[in-house]
Parts: structure tokens; sequence; C-alpha cells
């Protein structure tokens, strides 16, 4: 009589299960979280462009910054852990 049972969780258990996609709402809020944590990080009174790399890593959001100032642009790169949502800018590159 114990066997039923075992035999139907182990059928249940061994069905293949559909993998869950991130949706196109999910990925343009995950963008947005970048662009605003990458945002945050630029000097004020500065017009930033940001460009998001779509989906990142597993582990990283990035985005490309670029900023104009007086002496000319900077690029740098803002890291973005997605898991703690914590963002990081780099260093400009040198020209």
């Amino acid at each position: 009589m114990r066997l039923i049972p075992c035999l139907c969780a182990g059928l249940l258990l061994s069905q293949p299960v559909p993998a869950a996609a991130s949706s196109d709402d999910a990925w343009a809020a995950f963008r947005d979280s970048v662009r605003s944590a990458c945002l945050a990080l630029v000097a004020p009174g500065t017009t930033p462009e940001i460009e998001v790399n779509p989906f990142g890593s597993d582990s990283y959001g990035a985005a490309n910054v670029t900023v104009a100032t007086a002496a000319g642009t900077d690029r740098m790169i803002c890291i973005f852990d997605k898991r703690t949502g914590r963002a990081e800018l780099t260093a400009p590159f040198a020209p």
C-alpha cells in the first residue's frame, strides 16, 4: 500500500517543469533600477548619458556613463549588484 503513494510522488517529481523566464516588464524595471542607481553616483550639476546593458551578467548590471565636463568628456562604467541593488562607478577612462 505504501508503494503507490511513493510511485505517484516519484512520477510527479520527475515531470519536466517549464523554465520561468523574466518578463519584458521585469527587464524594463531592472534597467530602470540600474539607470537610477548609476545616476545617483554622478556628480551633481552634470548631465550624463547612461547606456544600460539590457540584461547584464548573472550577478551584475552594467552601464556606460558619459559625462561632459569643462575639460572634455569623461567615460566611466557603472556596476550594479543585482543581489544588493548597490552600484559603483569606476574612475574615468584615460583620454
